[in-house]
């Protein structure tokens, strides 16, 4: 009997596995929606854009989970598909060749302007040469302002605030430290890390011309390995704070370096708040590092809790730990102007994203049609330890985490744009 037993169990889960995998079969009857990821997946700065895959994985799975695309001649599932730039713009343009002549159309990437750059105007040409495979370009962290300003374009769409955004954003909490009197301005020698630096400048007379500039350097994008030279003129120069838009090795190694050499100011980053700046730093960071963003972990309110908790339970590493809303956002807009397309084509997706308006965990943006730049809030947060208040949760395990100082709301986020939009012909 017991025997019997097992064997219509058994036969039993058989049945339910093959019941199951026909209704997997029927629900996907037409092939997935490919999207090009173009990112630097190798070298050193390959962190930040694994970081990025895991983003985009975990929300085409949301997507998917609830049905794919809903689309005519049925459902479709999105799916990701990676390609290394190395962070190099011609590597980044020979991906984007293949990506095309696998019959991808969407393209993503973030984690260079430069290469962003490339991108952008590699993909104008191609789609004014070869309108029937025209290509349609999601940006979630290149931020040179001149992305949605001098060299907009129809076909791309950010969805980052852009370096001047996020500086303005961090501008409201420095002119308020009244303790820093001497900053060091220090950046990655590319387009990015130059608006970044010039932009510091600009905002500093503006607000804090009582403010001394003691120093104001670039330095090789991902090459430094040994950032004590320039961690030492930092601490010789007096600054009692350094203002930075380093982000992956060359964040966490500058971080490290001045911690070494004993600096005790503070940092005002773009993106101190992840990717193993808070494990470097300790104790030291406490109350030092400050940080700006759309969205952060310790962002008050049941929704953002529920958001957060799911990613870690998806991604349960500690060095893991690094989630985006606005990625999520932009998947959620790009399968909300697919549906509403009804296809695939490039123009018609674009034309949906200029409208797309949406709301996750709390967290709510709207795309701006006239230089396609994503508007939303801004949060400026600090380093604090886990368990302070308003610090529940910390980053990737550290046992540090970042309180929310101040909200900058998308109205006061936004800024004048100097684009001139050509749209294609209809």
């Amino acid at each position: 009997m017991m025997y019997r037993t097992a064997s219509m169990l058994t036969l039993f889960k058989r049945c339910c596995l093959l019941w199951i995998f026909c209704l997997g079969t029927s629900v996907w009857a037409q092939a997935p929606v490919r999207i090009a990821l173009i990112e630097t997946l190798s070298g050193p700065l390959a962190a930040g854009g694994e970081a990025a895959f895991r983003n985009l994985v975990w929300a085409t799975e949301r997507v998917n989970a609830r049905g794919g695309l809903r689309l005519p001649g049925g459902a479709r599932p999105l799916q990701m598909v990676r390609y290394d730039s190395k962070g190099q713009s011609e590597e980044a343009l020979a991906a984007l060749r293949s990506a095309i002549d696998d019959g991808i159309r969407i393209v993503m990437q973030g984690n260079s302007s430069a290469v962003a750059a490339a991108l952008i105007d590699a993909i104008g040409k191609h789609n004014e040469r070869e309108p029937d495979k025209r290509v349609v370009f999601l940006n979630y962290a290149a931020v040179d302002p001149v992305l949605t300003n001098e060299r907009c374009s129809f076909w791309h769409f950010r969805f980052d605030a852009h370096a001047d955004m996020r500086m303005a954003a961090l501008m409201q909490v420095l002119r308020e430290d009244r303790a820093v009197q001497k900053i060091y301005l220090i950046g990655q020698d590319y387009s990015f890390g130059q608006a970044v630096l010039r932009e510091g400048r600009r905002q500093l007379a503006a607000l804090r011309p009582d403010m001394q500039i003691v120093g104001d350097e670039l330095h090789p994008l991902g090459r430094v390995k040994d950032f004590i030279p320039y961690a030492t003129k930092i601490k010789l120069s007096g600054a009692q704070a350094v203002l930075t838009g380093n982000f992956g090795n060359d964040l966490t190694l500058l971080v490290k370096a001045a911690r070494d050499v004993g600096f005790d100011g503070k940092f005002y980053t773009f993106y101190g708040n992840a990717l193993g700046v808070p494990g470097v730093l300790g104790e030291a960071g406490v109350g030092k590092v400050v940080a700006v963003a759309e969205w952060f972990a310790n962002v008050p309110g049941e929704p953002a809790l529920q958001f957060y908790q799911s990613f870690r339970q998806r991604f349960p590493r500690p060095q893991d730990d690094y989630v985006h809303m606005r990625m999520q956002l932009m998947m959620e807009a790009l399968a909300q102007a697919i549906e509403r397309a009804q296809g695939l084509e490039a123009a018609a997706i674009a034309g949906q994203l200029e409208r797309a308006e949406l709301s996750m965990a709390g967290h709510s943006g709207r795309m701006r049609a006239a230089d396609h730049q994503f508007q939303q809030d801004l949060r400026v947060v600090i380093m604090d330890r886990q368990g302070s208040p308003a610090v529940r949760f910390d980053a990737e395990g550290s046992g540090y985490g970042f309180r929310v100082v101040k909200t900058v709301s998308a109205e006061q986020a936004q800024q004048d744009h100097s684009c001139k939009m050509v749209r294609p012909s209809r």
